[in-house]
């Protein structure tokens, strides 16, 4: 879908589709409800609707494991409106009867699960599922007994949409092994495109896969007509594509050779996660990529385009480089960036670095006097000979050839906790990685390595030397990189392209974005000057222009919870009322609804192209619809696994918020502030 807006800053609402409550609403959110939310959009004259990934995730509740990058999560089908059950369409008339059953038991679900405080997302797909395929089969035998053109619309659709024939043999044999991953099922492991065609002429195994095509088909009806509505309503819908897929997906078993599995993505150590991140998504095999002109990427834009005007590339960092860990490891710690220029042996041996100098800064060395005080001695015994060889006669140990990652520490059955922990710290305490025979990388916490101190200065100082060029040559190869598989995502589509750009970001990823076109993000709590003293904040009037700016992430605390747990208050106090050009009174320790519009004021004073605001955020602003605990407005903790996680709902329908004039009123003025503050926004319509 072509974006309407070109040039001009626009106001949005961030709001995973899953929270939206309506009055008929199971639960959660549903495509249908993205018309009535356009309706409050526009009455708060807002005009962007940005939403986290619609796609299938199966029975994992987060987005971001899907299961397709291209098929839509079947919990956000309205079941009321299917045509097979619908009181106007003529496809339900054949058996009446059975359709106002079922019309019956969909109006028993919404009442069933309406009033859920969070998502019961699992329950609730479950439930719908069950009800879904009932209605699959009673439109099946109404087939039979009246000739439906149910199958030749079917057919018609799975034929301008072949990626459902793979996702939808993946799904169903997923749900035939129990819905283990396909590296644990006994066939059809590694199929070839002649395995998947051969199941859609598997009988009776084609009528499971006709279901889920049926649902993809019927999703996809229901979201292009709330994304049409939208766009007759002036309102810019922007998705969410995030980078990386799922290992247990049907584009990994189906598009094998796109991917390399025995690698990991993950993020580097900083200062919310010591150890980084593991994320367990396989690293795409660009080379592979390539060969195909991009295809995967070029045909995943455009499935999205059919709804999306916009659209949010999640990690783009992963473009220019990604962090990549053995499959082996468990944190990520123990990584390096892909690509990069690695060290060779021969620069080593250049410096003068000895054999046994290298091994000391590659391997770890591990003293068995640790092991015993750490673990006891018994316990000591037990992990040397489980994972360790003796260095001659000492009592220094480097691990046996035989152990690869974390995960070969963890799996040896005969560890104490204790001396598990010690081998697991002392695997990653290495100043080099040597991740190919002779091709190295610094680790990321080179300097605090046991071994690093017991360097000569001089060869601390050369080898600091060596690191800084590669650091440097890597940073040429990154850009170049960047911006040759992010021009192929520019020229594909119309949408326009936006971009989270968070985290330890080279030099060269907002130069390159500039040069595409290409909107990054600002997020008021991190933008700031971090290389000076007191890392003060950029001043909103700084920020890019190409860029959208916000005070809230899906993967952070809310603005309320940030405030009260995490942010430096005064110095944030302080910037607002320099920023705002009047006396805002002494900090509080709390925001109250009023002063939770003035920290969003700063964000609708930014030059940002786009100015956005959580859902939750803007709740905040009214006493009445903000929740007591800030903490319940929080959508996800990255690294950790929780029941509260991706289960966020609105508290209120979109009725009763519509209701709330006051609160209307506030987001106005933050329009009409923006307006203000950037003469060539649109004016607000009437």
């Amino acid at each position: 879908m072509k974006f309407a807006h070109a040039g001009r800053r626009l106001s949005g609402i961030v709001v995973p589709l899953s929270a939206i409550r309506s009055d008929s609403s199971p639960g959660c959110g549903e495509f249908p409800d993205l018309e009535r939310f356009g309706d409050l959009s526009s009455a708060w004259n807002c005009d962007l609707i940005q939403l986290l990934p619609v796609n299938d995730s199966g029975f994992q509740s987060s987005p971001y494991f899907a299961l397709s990058a291209f098929a839509l999560n079947p919990i956000y089908i309205k079941i009321g409106d299917l045509p097979e059950i619908s009181e106007s369409s003529s496809e339900a008339r054949p058996l009446a009867a059975q359709a106002s059953e079922l019309r019956d038991e969909a109006h028993a679900l919404v009442e069933r699960f309406s009033d859920s405080d969070r998502v019961p997302y699992e329950e609730l797909l479950k439930a719908k599922l069950e009800l879904l395929r009932k209605i699959w089969s009673t439109a099946n035998s109404a087939k039979i007994k009246t000739g439906s053109a149910l199958d030749s619309e079917l057919d018609a659709w799975i034929v301008t949409n072949p990626w459902v024939k793979s996702y939808a043999a993946f799904v169903a044999l997923k749900s035939q092994n129990s819905e283990r991953p396909w590296w644990e099922w006994l066939r059809y492991v590694d199929p070839t495109p002649e395995d998947i065609e051969s199941l859609w002429r598997t009988r009776p195994f084609v009528a499971e896969l006709r279901f889920w095509a049926w649902l993809q088909m019927r999703a996809a009806e229901q979201f292009s007509k709330a994304a049409d509505y939208l766009a007759g309503k002036g309102i810019a819908l922007m998705g969410d594509i995030p980078i990386l897929m799922n290992k247990d997906s049907a584009d990994v078993w189906a598009l094998r050779h796109f991917f390399r599995l025995d690698l990991a993505a993950g993020a580097p150590p900083d200062m919310y996660a010591a150890l980084g991140q593991n994320w367990g998504f396989p690293v795409y095999d660009w080379t592979a990529l390539e060969r195909e002109g991009y295809s995967f990427w070029t045909d995943r834009l455009t499935e999205s385009a059919k709804y999306y005007s916009c659209y949010r590339i999640d990690h783009v960092l992963g473009f220019f480089r990604i962090w990549s860990l053995s499959s082996r490891e468990s944190s990520g710690a123990l990584g390096r960036f892909i690509p990069d220029i690695p060290i060779t042996r021969r620069e080593l041996s250049e410096l003068v670095f000895s054999p046994e100098r290298i091994r000391w800064l590659s391997q770890p060395h591990v003293p068995g006097a640790r092991l015993v005080q750490t673990s006891g001695e018994a316990a000591a015994k037990g992990a040397i000979a489980a994972a360790l060889d003796r260095i001659g006669e000492e009592e220094l140990f480097l691990f046996k050839p035989s152990i690869k990652g974390e995960k070969d520490i963890e799996a040896l059955p005969s560890l104490s906790p204790a001396a598990r922990d010690c081998l697991v710290a002392a695997w990653r305490d290495r100043a080099l990685f040597e991740y190919e025979t002779d091709s190295f990388v610094a680790t990321w916490s080179f300097h605090s390595t046991t071994c690093w101190p017991t360097l000569f200065e001089k060869e601390r100082a050369d080898l600091e030397s060596l690191i800084g060029r590669h650091r440097a040559q890597s940073e040429v190869l990154w850009a170049q990189t960047g911006k040759r598989l992010l021009s192929v995502l520019v020229k594909a589509v119309d949408m326009l392209p936006c971009a989270e750009d968070l985290g330890a970001v080279p030099d060269c990823v907002p130069k390159g974005l500039e040069e595409l076109g290409i909107l990054g993000l600002r997020v008021l709590r991190w933008t700031r000057k971090w290389s000076e003293r007191g890392q003060p904040y950029l001043p909103v009037s700084e920020y890019p222009e190409l860029s959208v700016a916000c005070a809230s992430v899906h993967d952070s605390s809310s603005l309320r919870e940030w405030w009260e747990a995490e942010a430096d208050r005064d110095w944030t106090w302080r910037f607002a009322a320099s920023t705002l050009g009047r006396d805002l009174g002494p900090c509080p320790d709390k925001l109250d609804a009023d002063q939770v519009e003035t920290i969003l004021e700063l964000i609708a004073r930014s030059a940002s192209r786009f100015a956005v605001y959580p859902i939750q955020d803007l709740l905040a602003m009214s006493e009445k619809l903000r929740p007591l605990d800030p903490k319940s407005e929080r959508i996800n903790v990255p690294g950790t696994v929780g029941i509260g996680n991706w289960s966020y709902r609105i508290p209120y329908s979109i009725d009763q918020i519509l209701a709330e004039k006051k609160l209307a009123t506030k987001v106005h003025a933050l329009v009409k502030r923006r307006e203000a503050v950037c003469p060539g926004a649109p004016a607000p319509r009437r």
